[in-house]
């Protein structure tokens, strides 16, 4: 069922815009490009992208949890190094294409699941452990989270190059 929420859309819309500006970017590099590190990260280009695509789904889910009004805790910068430091040694190899196909089908999905969202829910805040139990709206943390992600990244792996 599609939403009429023009704001959710809007969200929805640049997620996206995001996801496909990295896929893009990312179709063209070539194989020593793609096994490249980040510069100030560590992680190659490949393990990066192969990244935002997977933390759509935990984004969308800690959204959620603001848009019924709930805390999100447990989630600290510490928690997230670890998450990180995890998820590059499990894809070290991160086949590409496997890995733009993730990110379109991510990407995607969480598109459609902040489609879904209220104007009520988007406005909802609760405290967040990640910024030092400061009330963010769910809206906030889209942006600040699921759609600057792509955004973030590319700018870093462009700067790589």
């Amino acid at each position: 069922m599609s939403n009429s929420n023009n704001r959710a859309n809007a969200l929805a819309d640049r997620l996206i815009l995001g996801a496909m500006k990295l896929a893009k970017f990312a179709e063209g590099l070539s194989d020593s490009e793609w096994d490249t590190p980040v510069l100030g990260d560590g992680r190659s280009i490949g393990v990066v992208v192969h990244h935002v695509a997977s933390v759509y789904p935990v984004e969308v889910e800690l959204a959620k949890i603001l848009g019924k009004g709930n805390p999100i805790t447990e989630v600290t910068k510490e928690a997230i190094d670890k998450m990180n430091a995890e998820h590059a040694t499990e894809n070290e190899q991160a086949d590409r294409q496997k890995t733009l196909d993730l990110l379109r089908t991510n990407s995607e999905n969480a598109a459609n699941a902040i489609r879904e969202f209220t104007d009520e829910e988007l406005d909802n805040s609760a405290p967040v452990s990640l910024y030092h139990d400061a009330p963010l709206t769910a809206q906030f943390f889209i942006e600040d989270h699921a759609l600057r992600h792509s955004f973030h990244h590319l700018g870093k792996i462009k700067a790589s190059l």
